[in-house]
């Protein structure tokens, strides 16, 4: 059956003010960029000719207005993006360090992205995408845990391919014991995990990357962990294979999305391609392309309008 979606995820859906120099007076400037991992990934899926959709929720303010508008203007369905009444949408403000990197600070105790219900999550909804993906930011509190367990039971029980970012940030959890606690009840239902470098060491306790992710694939059988390094490029484990891709270099300016990037290009290539079967050439092919649109967006302010072109990204490459 022909499905309306090739990706439906579930998350945050938020405002990240990013900093953009000085007034004449010497104050701050702050840029409002549309973010959140879950859409970052769906605008490069669509850039990538991909059809999306997006489960959350917004404020009823200036921004979720916003929000929605940006969604629809890089053509992600907002059929299932819904307005709370009350609460706000969520706000972070991100200060970038010289070399790129990056601290967080949220305003969201509540923020409208936390507010979805189970009663919101409508399962005739996610029968219609091939894939569903979803990180850890809608699991940090019990309302929307609950929305976010039962779309995920939704998507095992209709055949659906899962892949889950924990995109873990500490400073939106009450404690790292709870957000490990649901980092693995994630990993329980993954086919596709991508996992960070300072996450695997987090989860597994391990500080050796290939032991952490032995220590999952054990405890988990998840067929494919995507294993992202930064700067040093990224990993693939799948079926007894570990292949390494090695990043690129571009002029980095901040590396907000860069992680969705890297995931939203992986999830497109496995749309392309048969999962169950994927050869060594393929997944380092995978890496590659991943890797080089990772880069791309590091040179740019703002990720869901900031998200690479196909061709650009095979220009990186090619050199």
């Amino acid at each position: 059956m022909e499905k309306q979606f090739d990706v439906i995820a579930m998350g945050e859906l938020l405002i990240d003010f990013t900093m953009s120099g000085q007034s004449e007076q010497g104050n701050n400037l702050f840029e409002a960029c549309p973010g959140g991992a879950p859409c970052n990934v769906l605008a490069l899926l669509n850039k990538m000719g991909k059809k999306t959709a997006f489960l959350g929720k917004v404020g009823k303010d200036q921004f979720g207005t916003l929000l929605r508008a940006t969604l629809e203007d890089v053509g992600i369905n907002t059929s299932n993006l819904l307005t709370d009444e009350q609460v706000n949408t969520t706000l972070a403000f991100v200060h970038t360090f010289p070399d790129g990197d990056r601290e967080f600070s949220f305003y969201r105790n509540p923020g409208a992205d936390m507010m979805l219900t189970a009663e919101e999550v409508d399962e005739e909804f996610l029968a219609k995408t091939r894939l569903f993906h979803f990180g850890t930011l809608s699991m940090t509190h019990e309302g929307v845990r609950e929305a976010t367990k039962k779309a995920l039971k939704a998507a095992k029980d209709k055949g659906l391919l899962i892949s889950f970012d924990p995109n873990l940030r500490p400073p939106l959890w009450s404690s790292l014991e709870l957000a490990k606690e649901q980092m693995e009840y994630g990993f329980g239902f993954c086919d596709i995990l991508k996992i960070s470098d300072n996450e695997i060491q987090f989860v597994s306790g391990k500080e050796d990357y290939d032991e952490g992710i032995r220590y999952l694939q054990e405890k988990y059988q998840i067929p494919l962990i995507l294993l992202t390094m930064g700067k040093d490029g990224s990993r693939a484990y799948y079926k007894g294979m570990r292949v390494e891709r090695a990043g690129f270099q571009c002029r980095t300016i901040e590396t907000t999305g860069a992680g969705d990037t890297f995931c939203g290009s992986s999830l497109n290539y496995i749309l392309e391609h048969d999962f169950e079967n994927l050869t060594e050439e393929q997944l380092g092919e995978m890496l590659t392309f991943a890797n080089a649109a990772a880069a791309i967006v590091t040179t740019r302010k703002g990720a869901i309008r900031a998200m690479p072109e196909k061709v650009e990204v095979e220009n990186l490459i090619c050199g």
